[in-house]
């Protein structure tokens, strides 16, 4: 389903939808997906801002090399926004998984200060979170082989970055109801303190990108008749 660039999403709506989502196939897309890519989609901006006024490079960051396992020799053209739209079009996974992966990255970005979230690691970090968060929430999940695909990975790649990350996170894995009800209340803040307005860019984003790829989709469906 697609959003709309006019969604207005409050902390209310967002904590209702937290809590009371609809498992059903024809559900619609948790409003915690547009407030965590606006929340990543800054991340990232603000890394690269920090990049830019450095003489270091994401190579020469991270001390522990293992964390580059994340990295990718291209960044995938894809918004974080769609990126999160597909893993839970394909997957279904609830509200409350995008919430535990939250508190993945930021446990993970704690323990290892100097490893950046960046273009070339971010798709493979939120793939390998989601995973994992299905795993511990979810009472079914589907195989490693369905999310590498879901994610534009092979299986070999998924279950190295799963095992990679459960060593570095020393597989501390358990969230307790004070530390996820935090987590909501952190996202509950971000929508309250103006991600309002960052998220109806990111949606607008979006929306701009998958216009792009039906046109031209259109333009090679004529271009093939023609032929």
């Amino acid at each position: 389903m697609a959003l709309s660039s006019s969604i207005s999403i409050s902390p209310r709506k967002l904590r209702n939808d937290l809590y009371s989502h609809s498992y059903q196939e024809d559900s619609n897309i948790p409003l915690v997906i547009s407030v965590l890519s606006s929340l990543i989609e800054r991340t990232l901006a603000r890394n690269e801002r920090i990049a830019k006024k450095c003489t270091w490079t994401s190579t020469t960051l991270s001390k522990d090399v293992r964390t580059r396992v994340f990295d990718c020799h291209e960044s995938p053209d894809m918004t974080i926004q769609s990126y999160l739209e597909r893993i839970f079009r394909y997957t279904r996974a609830g509200p409350s998984v995008y919430v535990v992966a939250y508190v993945y990255i930021d446990r993970f970005c704690q323990l290892y200060s100097e490893f950046r979230i960046s273009p070339r690691n971010v798709h493979r970090l939120l793939i390998t979170t989601i995973l994992v968060a299905s795993k511990y929430v979810e009472d079914m999940n589907y195989r490693n082989s369905y999310f590498a695909r879901v994610g534009g990975l092979t299986t070999k790649e998924i279950n190295k970055l799963e095992l990679e990350f459960l060593f570095l996170m020393g597989f501390k894995l358990h969230v307790n109801v004070s530390v996820f009800e935090s987590y909501c209340c952190h996202l509950e803040r971000e929508v309250s303190i103006g991600g309002g307005y960052q998220i109806e860019r990111t949606i607008r984003c979006a929306e701009e990108i998958k216009s792009k790829q039906r046109e031209q989709r259109g333009y090679s469906q004529i271009a093939r008749v023609l032929l």
